[in-house]
């Protein structure tokens, strides 16, 4: 694609936006993961959450298409988006009566969890990105070069949020759910039946799956509480 032309501004352009809303979703992943740890470690979970995030976008951006259109991967990718979802909503208060940390928010299960998030919405922002290049290869190197500043920044900002505004956690983890059920119902497994008009719709599988999250972590929280 020649340099400066209409199609590579457009490319270029695409891929900032591609960048911004598809590294939102990782950034908030990040953040979520990373909340309970101790001061002086969020910010190395930060740092090895992008960095799993930058290093699996760019194996998955050689494979993105041909693993999209694999059966049942966009199934298991949206059950664990689901699962992660409810697990995340359901530790939202993970601190004992003594203010210690419970062993479940170290750092080494937190990057865990970062990575098994990020595996799943890095198909989705490979397959975008190598769309848009239109197998440029320097504007694949640019999408993911640029990737790292808005995810980074993006975590230390919604976790700053996170701690004067708990209902992001939440709607963080509703947004997992959302997902999950957009992966979901969109998975090449589903497309030789005929769902009802209602069940197929992917927004109203993402908003299942976004009130399921909620409903469940909530609930589950509340028993942990007590």
């Amino acid at each position: 694609m020649e340099l400066f032309s209409d199609a590579w501004i457009i490319a270029v352009l695409q891929i900032v936006a591609i960048d911004i809303v598809l590294g939102g979703d990782n950034a908030i992943i990040i953040a979520l993961a990373c909340r309970n740890l101790p001061k002086h470690q969020k910010r190395a979970g930060i740092l090895w959450g992008t960095a799993g995030a930058i290093i699996l976008r760019v194996i998955l951006v050689f494979f993105a298409t041909s693993l999209m259109e694999i059966p049942g991967l966009r199934l298991i990718g949206g059950v664990l988006l689901i699962w992660i979802g409810v697990k995340l909503l359901t530790e939202a208060d993970s601190h004992s009566l003594d203010g210690k940390i419970d062993q479940s928010s170290n750092l080494l299960t937190a990057i865990r969890t970062i990575i098994i998030a990020d595996f799943v919405m890095s198909l989705d922002n490979a397959l975008a990105i190598t769309a848009a290049a239109k197998g440029d290869i320097g504007l694949v190197v640019f999408g993911l070069v640029l990737s790292v500043p808005i995810i980074i920044g993006g975590s230390a900002l919604i976790l700053r949020l996170m701690e004067r505004f708990p209902l992001i956690i939440t709607a963080g983890a509703g947004l997992l759910g959302w997902l999950g059920g957009d992966l979901i119902v969109n998975d090449k497994l589903f497309t030789n039946y005929n769902f009802a008009p209602t069940v197929a719709d992917p927004t109203i599988a993402a908003t299942v799956g976004a009130v399921f999250v909620i409903a469940v972590g909530e609930f589950l929280a509340r028993r942990r509480k007590k």
